[in-house]
């Protein structure tokens, strides 16, 4: 956790495109911010459980790219980075939010489509305990299944550069992650049956190396960017306003993992949300379809249902 701020570039214009995640709808109609991929015979969108993003910025009219988090089916993956025309070797660096395997089993099929790690070496961000092992528990039982493990070798064999995370990075002009996310509200907590072995045994995992992103979008404020929000959404977007120093939320989008939760919970997460006043918010992957459903009656103007494959634009 840090009490540090960073200076923050205002980006013109910040673009994200969800590449894969839980639902895809190919009749549904795009929004203010968002486009969606139309359908085409013989040409489909793969939705899957796992999440991806492509991102641009452009700041002082200079654009860059880089990739967050990575799907769990590398077909589906590449085959939805084709459909959309995303240019891998326009990226400048790689992400990932934390060491799940639905957000990073895509990573090496797409690192190895990067044909400019030949010339240079790509940095690929990640947070503390990101390459530890995971497990999860049974439902209904004391019983722990792998549920798998990155390595860091394995995307250093790629040509790619690990950096290390734990204070608020620039990962490429306009976009930042948040360093370690601090634990403000007494509602958010972490679930239980998921573990992490950090000795001999599994023990619950905290998340403490979750990272996400956020941009300053010119005159809009803030745009907060997560994976999963382990951590949960609302800590996560307090950390980004206390890092980048700036109050004013633009929008708001990622896992908000309420998948399961609560209706008190779901209920104390729309308030304070809703309390930050966004001019949108799109949940996407573990956020769950109660929360959805809740988000979209309790802020209707402010609410985008996410689909793979969907393209949201931002811009000052």
């Amino acid at each position: 956790m840090t009490d540090n701020t960073i200076e923050v570039m205002e980006a013109e214009r910040v673009t994200i495109w969800v590449v894969t995640d839980n639902y895809y709808d190919a009749l549904r109609s795009g929004s203010k911010i968002a486009k969606r991929f139309s359908v085409k015979p013989g040409q489909s969108i793969h939705a899957e459980h796992g999440l991806s993003y492509y991102i641009e910025t452009e700041v002082n009219g200079k654009t860059s790219a880089c990739m967050f988090d990575y799907g769990i089916d590398p077909m589906g993956v590449m085959n939805n980075i084709r459909l959309l025309n995303l240019d891998l070797d326009k990226l400048n660096a790689f992400a990932l939010s934390h060491g799940h395997f639905d957000h990073w089993t895509g990573a090496a099929e797409i690192i190895g489509h990067t044909h400019t790690r030949t010339t240079k070496t790509i940095p690929f961000f990640a947070g503390e305990e990101t390459f530890l092992p995971r497990f999860a528990l049974l439902p209904g039982s004391r019983k722990t299944i792998f549920i798998g493990q990155l390595k860091k070798e394995d995307l250093e064999s790629l040509g790619v550069k690990v950096t290390d995370v734990k204070q608020p990075a620039e990962i490429i002009p306009g976009a930042y992650l948040t360093g370690n996310i601090e634990r403000v509200t007494a509602y958010e907590k972490v679930n239980p049956n998921l573990l992490v072995r950090r000795g001999q045994e599994p023990e619950p995992d905290d998340f403490r190396g979750e990272q996400a992103i956020f941009f300053n979008v010119k005159n809009k404020g803030l745009l907060v960017l997560s994976g999963c929000a382990h951590a949960g959404i609302v800590n996560t977007v307090l950390q980004a306003r206390k890092v980048a120093g700036i109050e004013k939320l633009h929008a708001v989008m990622g896992g908000f993992h309420l998948i399961h939760a609560p209706q008190d919970v779901i209920w104390s997460t729309l308030e304070d949300l809703r309390a930050m006043n966004p001019d949108f918010i799109a949940p996407t992957h573990c956020t769950g379809f109660e929360a959805v459903t809740i988000f979209s009656q309790a802020m209707p103007e402010e609410f985008n249902l996410n689909t793979a494959g969907t393209q949201y634009t931002f811009t000052a």
